[in-house]
């Protein structure tokens, strides 16, 4: 017996469609200023001082009205210790001497003897002066230029898409029921081909 009935399924499609996230960004732009200190070479100089000190040279030549009082006052008290010390050996020779003895033409003898001739040779200025120098200075100092950088960025922009999933059916599940069994006739003896059925046999 063939079977009457086919029976054929149609299974679903489903399209599936994926989208990726993705982070879009604005870039910003950058400026960049650039300035300049200005270097150089710097020269400072302190020149070589002389000191020159003539007072004691001046003082030997022309003594001042100080030094002339003291220079006075020395000779002085020296003058005055000789004196002391000629009037003391004069005063004992008149009480030692004797009935007799000339004491005075002998003291007096003795005192033109006792009075040299001084020569005075003396070369002026007497004193050097006082020479003294403080040393020179110089300082050499060289800068280079400076380079100043300033940077001036912009903000970026940032946008985030989010993902997505698409899903999209293309086919539409079903049941395909299909009859492929000849005709059939009711009554049953309207086919053609009918052969009555002995129920008695």
């Amino acid at each position: 017996m063939y079977p009457l009935i086919e029976i054929q399924t149609v299974p679903i499609e489903i399209q599936m469609k994926v989208t990726n996230a993705r982070l879009e960004y604005a870039r910003g732009t950058a400026q960049m200023e650039v300035s300049r200190d200005k270097g150089g070479l710097q020269i400072r100089s302190q020149p070589i001082r002389v000191n020159i000190d003539t007072f004691e040279a001046r003082s030997s030549v022309m003594p001042t009205t100080a030094q002339n009082i003291q220079q006075g006052a020395q000779k002085g008290m020296q003058a005055a210790y000789q004196a002391t010390g000629i009037l003391a050996r004069e005063g004992r020779m008149m009480m030692e001497a004797k009935i007799g003895e000339s004491v005075i033409p002998e003291l007096a003898r003795q005192a033109t003897l006792q009075q040299p001739v001084q020569l005075n040779v003396q070369f002026l200025p007497s004193a050097a002066p006082d020479i003294s120098w403080d040393g020179g200075e110089m300082n050499i100092r060289y800068e280079m230029d400076k380079l100043n950088f300033d940077w001036r960025m912009e903000q970026m922009n940032f946008t985030f898409v989010p993902g997505d999933i698409e899903f999209t059916m293309t086919q539409r599940p079903d049941v395909v029921i299909k009859y492929v069994g000849g005709p059939l006739y009711v009554p049953p003896s309207s086919d053609p081909d009918y052969e009555p059925v002995d129920v008695k046999a």
